[in-house]
C-alpha cells in the first residue's frame, strides 16, 4: 500500500508539540493536537460555574497552548489562518480519533515509562499501517516501542525536529531494527519534499547526531573558558560568525535554548556513556548554581548575559562564572581576529585563526575546534553511517556554516592531525589509515560531482534531483555571461538562470545590464528565464550607498539615468517574449521586490520577507514597484465583480507608506505581493527547480507575453482621500513631518496625479510620475539623513 499523510496527530502541546503542530499546519496538513485533561479547576473556572467534566475544562491545557502560538516570537505560524488547521482534544476523551490520522507524533515528557504508556494507548487506537513516531531528543527509540504490536513497531521511528520547527531545517529520522525500510524512505522523502526539511538518518544512540556533537562542543568551550581564564563575552566574540557559527555564538545560544533544556540534554548523554566521554558531559558547578537560582537565559530574563538599563541607556552585562556576578562585557581583539576579519568566507577566516599559534584568540578557537573534530571522528559509524550525515546535521541543526569534516578539510587534514599528535592527542585509526593512503580530504569534487571518504574509498554523494546547486553547476558548465553583479547560467532543459551576486545582492548598474542582456539572450536561445540565487537573501534592494553618494555630489542626472534604466529593464522583463519566473527567499526588499512584481510568476520560499520599504530610507519605490503592486491588487479581483477602486489604492498606499514586510511567503500572498499566478515551494532548497518547472510549464502551454492595457486610477479625489488618512496619523503622533512629505509623493503617484477619478492611464505615465517623485525626495536633506543612518546603523531613522 502506498503511504500517504493527509492528516496527523501530535500528542503533547508544550512548546515543542505545539511548534510541530504549527509546522504541519503551515504546510497544509490538518492536525489533531492532544494533551492531558486537568485534574483541578482554576479559580476562574470556578467563578464561571464550570465542572471538571466540561469540555472547555478538559481541553484547557491544549487550548491555552494553541492560543500561545499567536503570541510567540518569532511566530511558529507562517499565517495566523493556519491556526484553524489545528484541532484540539485530550488524552482521556479523544485517543479514539487516532484511527482517523495517517501519522501520530509523540511529543510528551522525556520519560521512558510515560512514553511507553502513551504508545501502548496509541497502539490500541491507531489504524493499521499508520506511521507513529517520537520527537524524543535522546531516549532510545527501540526501548520505547519494544512492547508494542508488530504492525506499530514496523511503522515506528524517531522524528527529531529542532526547535523552533518552522525555522530550524534539521529533521533527524531514527529507525529501529524493526522499522520497515519503506517507511524510513517514505519519511525521509516526505520530510524533505512536504515538510521542507533537511533530513538526516541517525542511529538510535544518546542524543542522536546534532545534539550529541553540539552539546559536547558547547561543554568543551565552557571548560576551556574556565581553564584558560577567558570571559563569557570574549568567548562569544570569536565563536560566532568569525568561525562560521550563528551570531548567538556559544553563551548567547545557551541563553536562547534555556539552561534547563541544555543541562537535561547534557545529562542524557552523561547517564548513558562511560569513562572520558562521561567526564566531557559533566556540567560545571557554576552552571548548576545558575540552574538553582533560576538564571535560565532569555525565558527568565537573565543567564550568561543580563540586559540592564543604565544612565547611558541599555547595556548588556556578562556573567562572571567565578563570582556569579554580572560585569561589563568583554571582547577579544588580537592580531588573529584582525587577520580573520580581512578574510572572506568561513573557511579562510577559520584557517587564519587556527594557524595563529600563541595568539589568545587563535589558541581559544583551536582549543574548542580540535576536540570536536576528534570526537566527531570517534563517533563516525556509531551515530551515523557517513560523514555527510554528520556535517549536514550540524549545519542544519546548529546553524554551523561548516560541519566537522568540512572544517577539517578547510584547515588541512594532514597538517592539523600532525599538530594534534604533537600536542599528545590520539586520532582515530580510520583517519590515520586515510592519510596513509594519501587521501588528504574527506570530500573531493570531480566533474561537478561530490565524493566523500568512506571505508577506504570515495563514494559519490547523492542529492535530491530537486536541489539545483548553482555553485556546482558553474563548475561543470560554462557561464553564459558574467559581470561583477550577476551571472547568466544554463540550468538545463532550455532554461537559463540569472543569479545576482553583488554585495548583499544590491541592485546597481551591473545587475540592470545583466537583466537586459539576459532577456535578449533568452528570447533568442532559450525557453525561458529564472531569476534566482542561493545567497543569504534574494535581494536587499537598490545600491543605497551609490545613490546617496551621487545625491550628495548633486549628480541628479546620473541618478535619473540609473532609475530610468531600472524602470525600462523591469518593463522589458514584464513584456519579454519568453516566460520569466522569479524565485525570492529571505529578505526581498525594495528593488528586490520590484524585480519580482512584473514577472510572469513568482515562486517564493516559505521564508520570504517581501516589502517595498523605501519610505524607511526617505524615498518611494523608483523601479515601478508602486505601479506593479497596484496592478497586482487589481488583478486579484475576479472578472465581472464590482469593486471600489479607492479601497485598492488605499490598501497599496498603506502597505508602501508603512513599509510593511511579510513575515513569510504566505503573508506575502495575503499582502498582495503574490497572486493566483504565484506559488510557494515547501522546501527552500527546491526553489530553483520549482521555478524552472514553472517556466517550462508556461513555455510548453504556448506562452504569449501579457497584453499592454491601460490602468484605472483614483485621480485627484483619491489623492485627497489617501492624504486624509496620512494626516490623521501625523496628528496622532504616528508619522513625522517628513513621513507626511513621503506619503504625499506616494499618494500622488498611486492616484495618477491631477486627473479625474476613474481615468485610465498607461504604465509609462505612472513610471514618469514615480521617477519624478523619487528624484525629488533624493534631494531632501532628511531623506539623505535616513539613507546615511540605514547604511551606518542598519536600521531606519525616524526624522
Amino acid at each position: 500500500m502506498q503511504q500517504k499523510i493527509k492528516r496527523a496527530a501530535v500528542l503533547g502541546s508544550g512548546v515543542m508539540g505545539a511548534g510541530i503542530a504549527a509546522h504541519l499546519a503551515n504546510v497544509g496538513i490538518p492536525v489533531l493536537m492532544l494533551d492531558i485533561a486537568p485534574s483541578e479547576l482554576t479559580d476562574e473556572e470556578k467563578k464561571k460555574g464550570l465542572k471538571l467534566e466540561d469540555r472547555a475544562v478538559r481541553n484547557r491545557i491544549v487550548i491555552e497552548n494553541k492560543k500561545a502560538l499567536l503570541k510567540q516570537k518569532p511566530s511558529p505560524l507562517s499565517s495566523k489562518q493556519n491556526l484553524d488547521l489545528i484541532e484540539v482534544g485530550n488524552f482521556s476523551d479523544d485517543m479514539e480519533h487516532l484511527s482517523e490520522v495517517d501519522w501520530v507524533i509523540e511529543v510528551v515528557v522525556e520519560n521512558l515509562d510515560i512514553k511507553k504508556k502513551v504508545l501502548a494507548d496509541v497502539d490500541r487506537h491507531r489504524k493499521t499501517g499508520s506511521i507513529v513516531s517520537s520527537n524524543t531528543s535522546g531516549i532510545s527509540i527501540e526501548a520505547m516501542s519494544e512492547d508494542c504490536s508488530e504492525d506499530l513497531r514496523s511503522h515506528f521511528l524517531g522524528t527529531h525536529f529542532f526547535n523552533p520547527p518552522r525555522y530550524l531545517k534539521l529533521l533527524e529520522v531514527i529507525p529501529t531494527k524493526q522499522t520497515s525500510s519503506e517507511v524510513v524512505e517514505f519519511m525521509k522523502r516526505f520530510g524533505e519534499d512536504v515538510l521542507g526539511k533537511g533530513v538526516v538518518e541517525a542511529k538510535d544512540t544518546p542524543n542522536f547526531i546534532a545534539n550529541r556533537i553540539g552539546t559536547y562542543g558547547l561543554l568543551v568551550t565552557v571548560q576551556q573558558m574556565l581553564e584558560k581564564g577567558y570571559s563569557v563575552g570574549e568567548v562569544d566574540s570569536v565563536t560566532g560568525p568569525m568561525i562560521g557559527r550563528p551570531k548567538s555564538a556559544t553563551f548567547r545560544t545557551l541563553d536562547v535554548v534555556g539552561l534547563d533544556t541544555f543541562i537535561h540534554v547534557a545529562n542524557n548523554v552523561y547517564d548513558q556513556v562511560e569513562g572520558e566521554e562521561k567526564k566531557s558531559f559533566e556540567v560545571p558547578s557554576f552552571m548548576k548554581s545558575m540552574l538553582e537560582k533560576g538564571w535560565l537565559g532569555s525565558k527568565s530574563g537573565q543567564g550568561f548575559f543580563l540586559k540592564k538599563k543604565g544612565e547611558q541607556g541599555s547595556e548588556i552585562l556578562q556573567l562572571n562564572p567565578e563570582t556569579l556576578e554580572y560585569e561589563a562585557r568583554g571582547k577579544l581583539k588580537t592580531k588573529a581576529t584582525e587577520m580573520a576579519k580581512q578574510e572572506k568566507g568561513a573557511k579562510r577566516k577559520l584557517k587564519a585563526l587556527i594557524s595563529a599559534e600563541g595568539d589568545r584568540a587563535g589558541d581559544l578557537v583551536w582549543s574548542v575546534i580540535k576536540p570536536v573534530l576528534i570526537y566527531s571522528a570517534e563517533l563516525y559509524g556509531q551515530i551515523a553511517d557517513d560523514v555527510p550525515s554528520i556535517d549536514e546535521a550540524m549545519r542544519w541543526g546548529f546553524g554551523w556554516e561548516l560541519g566537522p569534516f568540512e572544517i577539517w578539510d578547510s584547515i588541512g587534514v594532514r597538517t592539523s592531525v600532525e599538530r594534534m599528535k604533537k600536542e599528545g592527542e590520539t586520532v582515530p585509526d580510520w583517519i590515520e589509515n586515510m592519510l596513509e593512503k594519501v587521501n588528504e580530504s574527506f570530500y573531493k569534487k570531480e566533474n561537478g560531482n561530490v565524493y566523500y571518504y568512506h571505508a577506504g574509498e570515495y563514494r559519490q554523494q547523492s542529492f535530491n534531483e530537486k536541489n539545483i546547486n548553482l555553485k556546482r553547476l558553474k563548475e561543470t558548465r560554462e557561464v553564459i555571461k558574467k559581470n561583477a553583479g550577476a551571472s547568466l547560467i544554463d540550468i538545463g532543459d532550455g532554461v537559463a538562470c540569472l543569479e545576482f551576486h553583488s554585495q548583499s545582492n544590491a541592485i546597481g548598474l551591473d545587475i540592470i545590464q545583466m537583466i537586459n542582456f539576459s532577456i535578449d539572450h533568452v528570447e533568442a536561445h532559450y525557453e525561458g528565464l529564472v531569476i534566482g540565487n542561493q545567497a543569504k537573501n534574494f535581494c536587499v534592494g537598490a545600491n543605497l550607498g551609490m545613490i546617496l553618494m551621487e545625491a550628495q555630489d548633486y549628480n541628479f542626472f546620473e541618478i535619473e539615468m540609473v532609475v530610468k534604466n531600472f524602470q525600462d529593464s523591469m518593463m522589458k522583463l514584464k513584456y519579454s517574449d519568453k516566460p520569466v519566473v522569479v524565485a525570492p527567499f529571505g529578505m526581498t526588499l525594495g528593488g528586490g521586490a520590484e524585480v519580482c512584481l512584473p514577472a510572469d510568476s513568482i515562486q517564493a520560499s516559505p521564508e520570504t520577507y517581501m516589502g517595498l520599504v523605501e519610505p524607511g530610507v526617505g524615498l518611494i519605490p523608483g523601479g515601478g514597484g508602486n505601479k506593479e503592486l497596484y496592478i497586482k491588487h487589481l488583478r486579484n479581483i475576479p472578472q465581472g465583480v464590482d469593486f471600489d477602486l479607492q479601497k485598492i489604492a488605499n490598501s497599496v498606499f498603506e502597505k508602501i507608506a508603512m513599509a510593511k514586510v511579510s513575515t513569510s511567503g504566505e503573508e506575502a500572498k495575503e499582502n498582495g505581493y503574490l497572486d493566483q499566478m504565484d506559488a510557494i515551494s515547501a522546501n527552500g532548497d527546491h526553489l530553483l527547480h520549482d521555478a524552472k518547472q514553472k517556466v517550462l510549464g508556461l513555455a510548453r502551454s504556448g506562452y504569449t507575453p501579457p497584453k499592454r492595457v491601460k490602468i484605472p486610477v483614483v485621480g485627484e479625489q483619491g489623492y485627497a482621500t489617501m492624504m486624509l488618512g496620512a494626516k490623521s496619523l501625523a496628528l496622532s503622533g504616528y508619522a513625522s513631518e517628513h513621513d507626511l512629505k513621503i506619503a504625499e509623493k506616494l499618494a500622488f503617484v498611486l492616484a495618477g496625479g491631477r486627473l479625474a477619478q476613474g481615468s485610465f492611464v498607461d504604465e509609462q505615465y505612472l513610471l514618469d510620475l514615480e521617477r519624478e517623485a523619487f528624484l525629488s525626495l533624493i534631494g531632501e536633506p532628511k531623506s539623505q539623513a535616513r539613507m546615511q543612518h540605514m547604511l551606518m546603523k542598519g536600521k531606519p531613522l525616524r526624522n
